[in-house]
Formats: C-alpha cells, sequence, structure tokens
C-alpha cells in the first residue's frame, strides 16, 4: 500500500525559508515519478515541482524557479522541496504526489497517489 506523508509545513514570514519533506512508503523512486503540488484557498491545485523516476529529470513551474529546490533521499525513500525567499502567495496547502505513468501525466495533475497535504502560509 502505497503511502505519502507530508511534514514540514508551518507559519513563515516573507523572505524566509521552509523545508518540507515527504515520507514515502510502498513504493519505490526508481518505478514512480514523484513531485509537489499546491492548492491555495479558491484555487485550483497546481504544480509545483517534479522529479522523473530514477532521477531523470528535474521540473519546475515557472513560480518555483530559482527559489525553491526539490530533492531525494533514495535510502531513506523521502522527498524534499526546500523553499527559500518565500513569498505570501506562496501560503497553500503543499502535497506530495507519486505516479507511475508518464511524467506528462503527473505533470497535468492526474496522478495515483497524494499525501494528506501539509499548510505553508507565508505572513508579510
Amino acid at each position: 500500500q502505497v503511502q505519502l506523508v507530508e511534514s514540514g509545513g508551518g507559519l513563515v514570514q516573507a523572505g524566509g525559508s521552509l523545508r518540507l519533506s515527504c515520507a514515502a512508503s510502498g513504493l519505490t523512486f526508481n518505478i514512480y515519478h514523484i513531485g509537489w503540488f499546491r492548492q491555495a484557498p479558491g484555487k485550483e491545485r497546481e504544480f509545483v515541482a517534479a522529479i522523473r523516476r530514477s532521477g531523470g529529470g528535474i521540473y519546475y513551474a515557472d513560480s518555483a524557479k530559482g527559489r525553491f529546490t526539490i530533492s531525494q533521499d533514495n535510502a531513506k525513500n523521502t522527498l524534499y522541496l526546500q523553499m527559500n525567499s518565500l513569498k505570501p502567495e506562496d501560503t497553500a496547502v503543499y502535497y506530495c504526489a507519486a505516479d507511475p505513468g508518464s511524467m506528462s501525466t503527473l505533470l497535468s495533475g492526474v496522478i495515483d497517489y497524494w499525501g494528506q497535504g501539509t499548510q505553508v502560509t507565508v505572513s508579510s
């Protein structure tokens, strides 16, 4: 059974940093594409960053480029999102996602497995 458990969210001032973690069980990163999405109040869920299975490539949304870094620790089966220079518009629930299908499917948000989400709030 696949489980994704996020942690690391919280309240931070604009310009600050947070590191999100996603502990994965029941899957291996060699088979699944993995990534982060977020959903702000009143908005649709949107893509943030992803890693192609077996570390075959990294993708970022334009809003994340230069500020966020996605990484994985295969030994711990854990996905990370380092977020720097945070802005109030980054406020959202952040979700970890994993899918064994195509990368384009994951990027479009059609995903088999989601975590429960972790709240990130950036104050101005």
